[in-house]
């Protein structure tokens, strides 16, 4: 039996959207994205990026096949919810039990079936059917042997009051309720189930919480991303990384025979002396010597080479970033550098997810689900083209700024706010939110904000970067997509000392006032967990596919003198 296409996604969305575990509508029907093991994508991984592979321990990533490549298949599904209902005859049962002849209608009245508008998922990332039979015969014993469920709706109000599940055997229980945080405590464990893998069941010691099938919470993706940089985004290493997995383990004096029998004549214009240097250079500084250099490593090494540049040559390359002259005493009173950056190439993988909760870097391994039940050495990733601007603020500026005592208090509550999220889950926090981190990551936002406006671009087609460390200090904002609107140069225009003086000015003068002030700016508390100060979506938030951070370590204040707050604004002039 041949296997029927159900419906079609972007390939972008197989990773950010609707990845392995995510529930995905398809016409009348739903069904959960099948584990890797499933997905018949080749053998050998399609995608490189050494440093990305290094920190996730993989052999390479794979980009999911796009709707219509008849040279891939396509990625498997499984039905999910089992529970449907007919909305004639009212029947609540599992699909399998339906006679259905064309596989989703029900066999007494051939109306379509309706997938459960409700599952329930627990923090640990299992996810079930919502457990209709024991919620309806809650409190008491059922009777009797045969019990059929219904499902109907008086259609008089959208609450679930209106909602009712009753049973032959006489007992009926309404939906209201069922959403409440304990709601199915002393009704039903968490079976433990993971439907993408097809695994086993297993218990649970987490109470389930009850969602809507489509809802946002019942799938978080839990991405990680690196930017190539050179060398490794040099086209000699893109020339051996496809074969890494062999010859990190040739010894030195056995390359270049391993070499020319890889590539024989096709060496892309490479001589073999250029590969073997290239292969030497790649185990000598990103050799597998056991090291996780995790998040801050990765940023370490790109604020580096963005600070450093890398010009345009005729061999291709993934990273070009070269300096912009900027003279103007305004800018550098702010700036260290600018950088345009023409191209770039940023990989993004899908490592993990979370249901319930987004993943936070609290979380432990059993808060993120497995995309397969074996190692087999790869991930789903997508590879953007894209570019951008890189700002790296002055240090001295910024050294006078982050130490005035003023600035100090005003982020003080933020950061304890920040620790607090550790101390309920027991664990230390992964960093500190310092007065550094807050300006450069509220910087970001004001001026994507503003450069949405003046290059043209939707805002969510701009990205932040965020480089704030003992060492470092800068933002990129880019425009790496998967589709044309990456590489339209319309924001390394802004780059241009004119236009960015003009930008940031701008940017000030609207910053320093929000539609929704006093309220904005006076607030001592906002966002989740309480983690912004005087931001909102009037004056700062972004969509969540442009921030890093879920949009909270967020503070105007910190950028600009509001009113309501202290006079502690980065670009003011008590700090020239």
């Amino acid at each position: 039996m041949s296997p029927v296409i159900k419906g079609e996604a972007r390939r972008h969305q197989l990773v950010t959207t609707y990845g392995v575990g995510s529930v995905v509508a398809l016409g009348d029907e739903s069904f959960m994205v099948a584990g890797l093991e499933y997905w018949q994508v080749g053998d050998e991984p399609n995608i490189h990026e050494p440093r990305l592979e290094r920190e996730l321990r993989v052999q390479g990533f794979v980009d999911p096949p796009a709707s219509g490549d008849d040279r891939r298949p396509d990625i498997p599904v499984v039905r999910f919810p089992d529970m449907h209902s007919c909305p004639e005859c009212k029947r609540l049962a599992l699909h399998d039990r339906f006679t259905s002849y064309d596989g989703n209608r029900c066999g007494v009245c051939e109306e379509l079936l309706i997938p459960s508008r409700f599952v329930v998922a627990c923090q640990n990332g299992h996810i079930d059917d919502f457990p209709y039979f024991r919620w309806v015969h809650a409190g008491s014993r059922p009777t009797g042997d045969e019990h059929e469920l219904r499902l109907e709706t008086s259609g008089t109000t959208a609450s679930l009051r209106d909602v009712v599940v009753s049973c032959s055997c006489g007992q009926e229980m309404s939906l209201d309720g069922a959403f409440r945080a304990a709601a199915l405590r002393g009704v039903a464990t968490c079976t433990g189930r993971s439907p993408w893998l097809r695994s086993k069941t297993a218990g649970c010691k987490e109470v389930p919480r009850t969602l809507q099938r489509g809802a946002s919470n019942a799938w978080y993706p839990l991405l990680r991303s690196a930017l190539s940089i050179p060398p490794w985004s040099e086209a000699a290493f893109q020339k051996i990384n496809r074969h890494w997995w062999v010859l990190r383990a040739v010894p030195e004096d056995a390359l270049g025979d391993t070499l020319r029998g890889l590539f024989g004549d096709k060496m892309g214009g490479f001589s073999l002396g250029d590969l073997v240097d290239a292969v030497m250079l790649r185990k000598r500084d990103l050799g597998d010597d056991g090291q996780m250099r995790g998040e801050s490593g990765i940023r370490q090494e790109e604020y580096e080479a963005l600070s450093r540049g890398r010009v345009e040559t005729p061999s291709r390359q993934d990273f070009v970033c070269e300096p912009v002259g900027i003279t103007d005493t305004t800018l550098t009173r702010w700036f260290r550098r600018v950088m345009s950056v023409t191209r770039l190439r940023e990989v993004r993988a899908l490592e993990s997810f979370t249901r319930v909760l987004p993943p936070g870097p609290a979380d432990g391994p059993e808060r993120r689900a497995a995309l397969c039940e074996s190692d087999i050495g790869w991930l789903p990733a997508i590879e953007v083209q894209g570019e951008g601007v890189f700002l790296a603020v002055d240090q001295d500026r910024l050294a006078r700024w982050e130490t005035d005592p003023a600035v100090v208090q005003r982020v003080r509550p933020i950061h304890d706010r920040y620790r607090a999220r550790f101390a309920a889950l027991k664990k230390d926090p992964d960093r500190e939110v310092t007065p550094r981190l807050v300006l450069l990551h509220t910087l970001a936002h004001l001026l994507i904000l503003q450069w949405s406006l003046d290059c043209g671009y939707p805002t969510a087609a701009l990205r932040e970067r965020i480089y704030a460390g003992p060492t470092m200090a800068g933002i990129l904002i880019y425009t790496a997509t998967t589709d044309s609107a990456g590489s339209l140069g319309g924001v390394v225009g802004l780059s241009e000392p004119k236009r960015l003086q003009r930008a940031m000015a701008e940017m000030a003068e609207r910053s320093a006032w929000c539609s929704s002030d006093p309220l904005c700016s006076e607030s001592t508390a906002a966002g989740v967990d309480s983690l912004n100060l005087a931001a909102c979506h009037a004056c700062t938030l972004l969509p969540e596919v442009s921030c890093e951070e879920m949009n909270v370590l967020l503070d105007r204040a910190t950028v600009v003198d509001t009113p309501g707050a202290p006079p502690i604004g980065f670009l003011e002039g008590k700090y020239d």
